[in-house]
């Protein structure tokens, strides 16, 4: 059975969260746009010549960074625990 982008997203958050109530974390939102990212580089090796897809990715790679950014800056322990669950 497919599942909707909503439910995508949920499994995601559930994945990284930190708490029970966390959706928004930087843990979190770094899950999303990996998740994201990926999908968009498939997409991406079938359509090569699909340059707004190209732009959003590109988007996507710079606020992820940002968010890593900022949490090597703020907790180093989850930024390396974070660096190993994206590498998977």
């Amino acid at each position: 059975m497919n599942k909707t982008k909503k439910q995508e997203k949920k499994e995601v958050i559930d994945e990284f969260k930190i708490n029970e109530k966390d959706t928004g974390s930087s843990e979190a939102q770094i899950g999303i746009l990996s998740k994201e990212i990926k999908e968009l580089t498939e997409h991406l090796r079938t359509h090569i010549h699909d340059y707004s897809s190209r732009r959003g990715l590109l988007k996507k790679v710079s606020q992820r960074r940002k968010f890593l950014k900022y949490l090597k800056a703020r907790k180093p322990k989850a930024y390396e625990k974070m660096i190993k669950k994206i590498k998977k």
